[in-house]
């Protein structure tokens, strides 16, 4: 099984590719300004699981999750001519509220100041 540095050094490397594949080669405008938050590959390497979000925030979460699993075994055969590995991981992609808390917060904490 491979060290905990070298899932690591996978997952960052699965997140900048996929993260230029969406910017690049997808043209599906259901995954129009999207971005990749995080990236967790188990130790198998059988499953690397996706974290996404959108500029708009969860209104287009059921939108975006449909069109990554519609392009997932495109983005899973682009990721094997890219990475070198020798089994590219499936993917599996979750919507990730942590942009929208953080935001929130922010803005709890500016109406705390303010008064």
């Amino acid at each position: 099984m491979p060290s905990q540095v070298r899932i690591q050094r996978i997952a960052d490397r699965i997140r900048q590719e996929l993260s230029e594949l969406l910017v690049r080669e997808i043209s599906d405008p259901r995954l129009q300004q999207i971005f990749i938050t995080d990236v967790s590959v188990d130790r198998e390497l059988a499953y690397a699981d996706v974290y996404v979000s959108a500029v708009e925030g969860a209104a287009r979460s059921g939108e975006i999750l449909k069109g990554l699993k519609h392009a997932r075994s495109f983005l899973r055969h682009e990721l094997a001519a890219r990475v070198e590995l020798r089994v590219i991981p499936q993917l599996r992609f979750y919507w990730d509220p942590t942009p929208e808390n953080a935001d929130h917060i922010e803005r709890l904490l500016a109406q705390i100041k303010e008064e």
